[in-house]
């Protein structure tokens, strides 16, 4: 049988906040190519983190199983997605779905670095995901990651921390180049 060429999906580019589907939508399934996207539940209070999906990860798979999407799907950081896909069998619909399954705990464990511990280690858990090449990548240093980073408000809802907070320990974990002292500072000297 053959299988879906995914690399002759289309293509969608989305700048930071903007929407891959909405809760209701029926489209998809995406796969993350670069960046990263936050899904929320959506209720009565607003939306509620629940996951951040990484590059190789699928989105919108409930399309598959003919259901509307549960949740909202928005880019957090430039991001690249491939769909929305459609399988080009069974078996690859069961990959796919098999695949996503298995990235699941990963990802938990991911959110529960960002909500756990404290304030520091938190956001240092995001900076080192953020410094993936294929999500914002590190050239130029911290000064240039800097430049690039969310908004302040983005990084302290993903940490649940308030934003004072995020921008001080922000400032020790990526000094600017003339608060630099030697030996290990900033984000280095976390592990």
């Amino acid at each position: 049988m053959a299988s879906s060429d995914l690399t002759q999906a289309p293509v969608v580019v989305l700048a930071p906040q903007q929407t891959v589907f909405e809760v209701g939508g029926r489209g998809g399934p995406w796969r993350v190519e670069r960046g990263l996207v936050r899904l929320d539940r959506v209720g009565r209070d607003g939306p509620l983190l629940v996951m951040l999906a990484e590059p190789g990860d699928w989105l919108g798979l409930d399309a598959l199983a003919g259901q509307a999407h549960g949740w909202r799907a928005t880019a957090i950081t430039p991001v690249t997605v491939r769909g929305p896909l459609l399988p080009a069998h069974d078996g690859e619909r069961a990959r796919w779905l098999t695949e996503a399954l298995l990235q699941q705990p990963e990802r938990a464990h991911a959110m529960a670095l960002l909500r756990t511990g404290s304030v520091r280690q938190r956001l240092a858990s995001l900076l080192r995901l953020l410094t993936r090449p294929d999500v914002l990548g590190d050239a130029g240093g911290p000064a240039g990651l800097r430049g690039r980073l969310p908004p302040l408000r983005v990084l302290a809802e993903l940490v649940d921390a308030k934003h004072e907070t995020v921008c001080r320990v922000l400032g020790e974990l990526l000094p600017r180049e003339s608060q630099t002292a030697t030996g290990p500072t900033g984000l280095l000297a976390v592990a």
